[in-house]
């Protein structure tokens, strides 16, 4: 168990060096130059005004050499970077700071973690120790309650039922996770968890991802204790918890509708984007996008979250970089072409189409909650009244695909300008055919127009 976990661990920790920030660095006069095995284009040089980082691991039996770029600003903790650490048996790291001095060779690890040595008694300092671990943690989780129910008083409807839904979905932004966009803590052994959490990692820490509407990614860390992995990525920290959340808790009025909507399509229009250049951005497609993977900040606009089932478009090689993860997206918001497993896997532009009818049935979500003229609806889950709380893929393509089935558009929406356009937007993002749909930039121009319309102060 322990040699296993440790391997895991070791995989785990890779994704800090092979999504690192690579060729990132700024230009300037003392910019140091280093060896960059991933700059094809650079001519495997990169810039930075950090430092040069090169290491060498085994996996699988096989030997990975990974020479790299690390900016001044990830170089955390100071003195001991995260990204410098070294492993005596998994993985053999350097870090310098003259130019191409990452060109050296490094001693191969083994890939395989010795058996830790039990002390033979147990000595005052061993005993302080085993005392002092438990005590500290207790302390720890009793200021984590006592936040948690300070901060989050959250009160839900219907929660019997909604509690039963995606039980597939081990690792979304659910009701219960209140710190989940401070820290995911996810002590595991499964490898279903393990590679979404490699995965997510690797996307937050895409060149040129950051944006205003996708959840701000701060580290990605973990701990092993032989036994089992913790799991960590610290990320920003919004108070009003998920999109799901929100609307079960509060209606919102007219301008608010408007600036979650437009928010979450900016958020998503930045992430379908491929942006052209040296530091470009890839054009990446989200595949689990719903109300509980999008978060409400304190401003009232949204930050779309939980990335570890994207895939990313390399747009020199039409290629599209698809994660080793079995785990499905979330059965009630798939597209009619993933229900009837139609969709084209190896165009990227399917992936965005999928997108954009998920996207739609969040704006089903946060339209029936809008209060207008006094006149709202109780929050509900799309399709809520034509499958089961935990509808099965079979149940989903039966309305969705055979019978063509939508979320229903109340006809009172037609009296108010806003909520027209809405509705008229999500039947547009619906359509059995993908390619038919909006683009999440059309959508995003659309709304922009509406909320000067309706003079709504983003």
């Amino acid at each position: 168990m322990a040699e296993s976990a440790g391997a895991s661990s070791f995989f785990l920790l890779v994704v800090l060096l092979l999504a690192g920030s690579g060729g990132s660095g700024p230009r300037g006069i003392q910019a140091l130059l280093c060896a960059c095995t991933s700059c094809l284009q650079a001519n495997y040089t990169c810039e930075t005004d950090g430092a040069c980082m090169v290491s060498i691991f085994n996996l699988d039996g096989m030997e990975h050499h990974v020479r790299t770029c690390i900016p001044k600003v990830e170089l955390v903790p100071a003195g001991k970077p995260f990204y410098c650490l070294s492993s005596e048996d998994l993985r053999n790291t350097h870090c310098c700071y003259t130019d191409f001095c990452n060109k050296i060779d490094l001693r191969v690890p083994s890939g395989h973690l010795k058996e830790p040595e039990r002390p033979s008694v147990w000595g005052p300092v061993e005993l302080v120790g085993i005392i002092a671990g438990p005590v500290f943690l207790l302390f720890l989780i009793i200021i984590i309650v006592f936040l948690v129910i300070n901060y989050h008083q959250r009160v839900y409807h219907n929660r019997q039922r909604l509690d039963m839904e995606d039980p597939s979905c081990e690792m979304c932004l659910s009701k219960d996770k209140t710190l989940q966009d401070l820290v995911y803590d996810l002590s595991t052994s499964g490898s279903g968890s393990e590679r979404s959490w490699f995965r997510e990692a690797e996307i937050y820490q895409t060149v040129m991802l950051r944006h205003e509407n996708i959840l701000g990614f701060i580290a990605a860390d973990n701990k092993d204790n032989g036994t089992w992995t913790q799991l960590w990525l610290v990320s920003d920290y919004h108070e009003h918890g998920s999109l799901f959340d929100y609307l079960n808790r509060y209606t919102v009025t007219i301008e608010g509708m408007i600036k979650l909507a437009l928010s979450a399509a900016s958020g998503l229009a930045h992430l379908h984007m491929e942006i052209v250049g040296t530091q470009g951005k890839p054009g990446i497609a989200h595949r689990d996008l719903k109300s509980k993977n999008i978060l409400v900040k304190k401003n009232g606009m949204c930050a779309i979250a939980d990335l570890g089932l994207a895939v990313r478009h390399d747009a020199v090689t039409d290629t599209i970089d698809i994660a080793p993860n079995q785990r499905v997206g979330t059965k009630r918001y798939m597209a009619p072409e993933v229900l009837d497993e139609t969709i084209n896997m190896k165009h990227f532009d399917s992936f965005k189409c999928a997108d954009i009818y998920a996207l739609g049935l969040v704006y089903w979500e946060i339209a029936r909650r809008c209060n207008s003229g006094g006149v709202h609806e109780e929050y509900q889950l799309p399709y809520y009244d034509l499958v089961p709380s935990d509808p099965s893929i079979e149940e989903m393509r039966k309305v969705v695909c055979d019978q063509k089935l939508r979320p229903n558009i109340p006809n009172w929406w037609q009296s108010y300008e806003a909520l027209r356009v809405m509705g008229k937007m999500m039947r547009e993002c619906w359509y059995a055919n993908g390619a038919a749909r909006l683009t999440a930039l059309r959508i995003k121009k659309t709304l922009s127009q509406l909320s000067v319309q309706e003079d709504v102060k983003i």
